[in-house]
């Protein structure tokens, strides 16, 4: 998972590991498992991507 900084600052430092994500012609962003390449999780509540996933080419 993501690494942290100093304990109570409540922020992500550096990106999750094992996670990709990819757009959905729809529009929406699918997260994906990088070990098993199977689909995790669909955001459908907006458009933005998910908050410190890296992004497949």
């Amino acid at each position: 998972m993501a690494t942290n900084g100093k304990s109570g600052d409540n922020r992500r430092h550096g990106a999750v590991r094992d996670r990709s994500q990819t757009q959905t012609p729809s529009g929406h962003w699918v997260k994906r498992d990088a070990d098993t390449g199977r689909f995790m999780d669909v955001k459908t509540s907006s458009t933005d991507p998910f908050k410190g996933v890296r992004k497949e080419k």
